[in-house]
């Protein structure tokens, strides 16, 4: 006969274990619920209000975790996980394509972006034209740009300053930033009097100015193309963050952070 004690034990081993199974359970729900974005860091502020929208209208919870897309491509590629890649060019995202790394049904062009030099606030205007003297404009002090070899925005920089004829004098000179914020960042302090970044990273700091915008010719065009994730744990979720980030309401708001839509 099975002792009154015996079956206490019993039952309270019966309870843990139900309820160890409601933590598992509940644990899982809310891992269910949240999407993870790898997104170019250009992309913080403007993101971070719109996967708000996409949550306060239902459709889920979302994170994001920010960096120069080659960063973020390389975490991918080394198992990372991501359910959702923004990149801020089409080589990185191409990069985690040709290594099977993403639903390439999901595969969109999302965002544009324009390319500019940034100063202190009240800094002078710049005319950026063939062969402009951006050398005597530095001074003593160095240019702040993403790194060329990698980051995105600095990639567009070499080539903007290489089609105008000065960047074979001012590569010396430049102070290569690990992104793009990290450059912004470099100018805000006054550590670099001038950088090269995306319009949306300036308007995203008043402590800067714009000095000049970089000719639409001057470089390929800045694209950012996004998709979901091969190794997505949650591949449904994130193909309605997809699909939310290319309404009106989502493209609002990136315009309203100096971003252009793309159809």
């Amino acid at each position: 006969m099975v002792s009154i004690a015996a079956s206490v034990r019993r039952a309270r081993t019966a309870v843990t274990g139900l309820a160890l199974l409601a933590i598992v359970c509940v644990g899982g729900q809310a891992q269910a619920r949240d999407v993870l974005v790898f997104a170019a860091a250009s992309q913080r502020d403007a993101l971070e209000v719109v996967m708000a929208a996409w949550t306060k209208g239902g459709g889920g919870t979302a994170k994001a975790s920010y960096e120069s897309s080659s960063t973020l491509a390389r975490q991918i590629e080394q198992g990372a996980p991501a359910d959702l890649f923004i990149s801020a060019n089409e080589t990185w995202m191409d990069y985690v394509a040709a290594r099977k790394l993403i639903d390439p049904a999901t595969r969109v062009d999302l965002l544009g972006n324009t390319l500019v030099l940034v100063g202190p606030k009240g800094v002078a205007p710049v005319a950026i034209a063939k062969g402009f003297d951006l050398a005597t404009l530095l001074g003593d002090g160095r240019l702040a740009m993403g790194d060329p070899d990698h980051v995105p925005a600095g990639i567009y920089g070499k080539a903007a300053l290489t089609s105008l004829g000065v960047w074979t004098v001012v590569e010396p000179k430049v102070a290569r930033a690990a992104n793009v914020r990290a450059a912004l960042a470099l100018v805000a302090r006054g550590e670099t009097p001038l950088g090269v970044v995306y319009g949306s990273d300036a308007a995203a700091d008043a402590t800067v100015a714009v000095a000049g915008t970089f000719p639409a010719d001057s470089h390929p065009p800045i694209v950012y193309p996004a998709a979901v994730l091969a190794a997505s744990g949650e591949p449904e979720a994130a193909k309605k963050l997809m699909a939310f980030l290319k309404t009106p309401e989502a493209s609002r708001i990136f315009a309203s952070y100096g971003f252009t839509a793309l159809d």
